[in-house]
Order: C-alpha cells, then sequence, then structure tokens
C-alpha cells in the first residue's frame, strides 16, 4: 500500500508566544518548531496501517531547509521517504494554495515513482493558524473522495472502512482508493523513535523538490487580508467567597453583583 502523510511544522504549542512589542508580528525567536501535533497523529495511524498491510509511507511539507529537521523526525518513527517542497513565491500562500502544491507534488511523486498514492493522510488541523481546510481542499483539487476526523482507519477489499469522529459520537464511513483522510486524536498516543532509528534518520538524504520540477502548479496569494492581530486581554483574578454556608455565599454573591449593576 503507498500511503503518504502531509505534515507541517509549526511552533511548539507548549510555550506561550506573544506578539513583538509595537508590531502585529509573533515573536518566535527561542521557540522550537516541531511537527504539528495532528500530524504526528496522522502519521502513527500510517503506520500503524502499513505495520498490517504493508506498504511504504512518503512523508512531505511545504517548507524550507529547516523543515527537514521535521521530516527526519517522522522518518525515525515509520515513514520511509521524505521530501521537502520549496520555493520563495510558496511563501505566504492561503491553505487553497498550499493544497494545490501539495496535490502538485503527490502528482510528481507519483510519475517519478510509478506508483500511485493509495492514501493521503492530513492532520484534521494546525496548531498555528487552526483552519482545518487542507485536507478537503488538496481532495478537491486531487478529484479524490475525502473522509475527515479520524481516529482509526483499517484496509477493506474495496477501500478503507474509517471510524470518524462526530459531535454526537463516532461513525463507521467507507471509501474506495485513493481518498484523502484528515485524522483527530485517536486513543493511542504516537510512537517515539528509538536510538538506532534516530540515528539511521539522521543520516538519510531529504530531496528538496522545486517549482520548476512540480510543473504546471499555481501559487495563489492569500484570498483575505489580515486586518488586525492582538493578543487576548489578561482576564482579572476571581473573587472567592468563603461564607459559612451555601445560603450566605449566594446571598453575597448575589449582592456582589447587585452592586455591580450586572443584576
Amino acid at each position: 500500500m503507498e500511503i503518504l502523510v502531509c505534515i507541517k511544522q509549526v511552533p511548539d504549542d507548549a510555550v506561550a508566544v506573544h506578539l513583538k512589542p509595537g508590531t502585529q508580528e509573533v515573536e518566535l525567536e527561542g521557540v522550537t518548531p516541531v511537527v504539528n501535533a495532528f500530524d504526528t497523529y496522522a502519521l502513527e495511524m500510517a503506520a500503524r496501517l502499513k505495520e498490517a498491510v504493508g506498504g511504504t509511507i512518503t512523508v512531505i511539507t511545504v517548507g524550507d531547509e529547516e523543515t527537514k529537521a521535521s521530516i527526519k523526525n517522522c522518518l525515525a518513527v515509520g515513514a520511509d521517504h521524505g521530501f521537502v517542497l520549496h520555493d520563495s513565491s510558496f511563501a505566504g500562500t492561503d491553505t487553497l494554495g498550499r493544497s494545490q502544491i501539495l496535490a502538485a507534488a503527490v502528482r510528481y511523486l507519483e510519475k517519478d515513482s510509478g506508483k500511485p498514492f493509495d492514501l493521503v493522510f492530513c492532520g484534521r488541523e494546525a496548531t498555528d493558524h487552526v483552519n482545518g481546510q487542507v485536507g478537503s481542499q488538496l481532495a478537491e483539487t486531487l478529484g479524490t473522495g475525502v473522509i475527515t476526523d479520524l481516529v482509526d482507519v483499517e484496509k477493506t477489499d474495496t477501500g478503507v472502512c474509517c471510524k470518524q469522529q462526530t459531535e454526537d459520537g463516532y461513525r463507521r464511513v467507507e471509501s474506495p482508493l485513493p481518498c484523502v483522510v484528515t485524522v483527530s486524536k485517536p486513543e493511542y498516543d504516537p510512537r517515539y523513535p528509538t536510538i538506532r532509528s534516530k540515528l539511521a534518520a539522521r543520516k538519510m538524504t531529504i530531496p528538496v523538490v522545486t517549482k520548476e520540477q512540480l510543473g504546471d502548479v499555481s501559487v495563489r496569494k492569500p484570498g483575505f487580508h489580515i486586518v488586525q492581530t492582538f493578543e487576548p486581554q489578561k482576564r482579572q483574578a476571581g473573587v472567592k467567597l468563603q461564607e459559612k454556608n451555601v445560603e450566605d455565599t449566594v446571598r453575597k454573591a448575589i449582592g456582589m453583583m447587585a452592586d455591580a449593576k450586572l443584576l
């Protein structure tokens, strides 16, 4: 089974970030870039599927030389090949433009290897912009089906059967191949690399695929304009009421709200 996983390198969301003073730019100095969390779930799901049915996993990302580190991290936990899609014109594109770049890469890699991809994995959303659009847009560009918010997937005789997370619970969805899927948080965590796999990944060469190699790919600029970026105001600490009993506590709370003209 030929599997493709699309990843994105993002700032570590475990670190609090702030705007640069007097600007609307995020201060990222000292913030370590990592693989987007939902993309690590997608890679783990792909690795488990590969272990179950066999096959090859290829990982791609739109980025620069620095993103090679994220690709190598993926190679250390189950991926077989990795590519960086880089061109100066790729910077600043929106989700639709990014999905078109990824679609062009899919076609390029399929032609180069002579093997079509059966299943394309994406994370549900990226933790930096939280748009959640690339997976569906990629499927539309490729002309394939798409199943979103997966928490499990298995191969069937006719394609794949996926456990999809919904607002009310879960449901089973089937699709023929090829297909694009987006992955939510499954019941298991991504695996950790071993020392041996990390050393092997470090030695691997990560090819850079350019716009010229991708061929006729239209790099669109964002179809929107960000008017303002700002940090939410810090909320004041609440007041803790410690009365003798519940009745006195409620009475005190109502009195405070009345004084503040909230009632």
